[in-house]
C-alpha cells in the first residue's frame, strides 16, 4: 500500500519528479498520488518546482512556445 513516506522517499531518490511518474512507479491512481503530493507540500516536506520553461528538455509533450502545465516536486529546502 502506498503512503506519504513512500511518496516522499521516492521524490528524494529521484531528486525531482511529477505525479504521473510516481503514479506509474507505485501503480497507484493519479488522483491519489496528486492528493498525497499536495498533503506533503502542506506539511512542508515537499515543494513545487517551477516548470514554466522547458529549457531542461524534460518536457517532450509540449512545443517550446507553450508553457508546460506539469507540476514537478522536490524535497523542501529548509530556510
Amino acid at each position: 500500500m502506498i503512503n506519504l513516506l513512500k511518496i516522499r522517499d521516492a521524490v528524494a531518490l529521484n531528486g525531482r519528479t511529477d505525479a504521473r511518474s510516481l503514479s506509474h512507479q507505485f501503480s497507484a491512481p493519479l488522483p491519489m498520488v496528486e492528493a498525497m503530493l499536495k498533503q506533503l507540500v502542506i506539511m512542508g516536506k515537499l515543494e513545487e518546482v517551477d516548470t514554466s520553461s522547458c529549457l531542461s528538455g524534460g518536457c517532450k509533450q509540449c512545443p517550446e512556445t507553450q508553457k508546460c502545465d506539469t507540476k514537478a516536486y522536490q524535497i523542501a529546502v529548509k530556510k
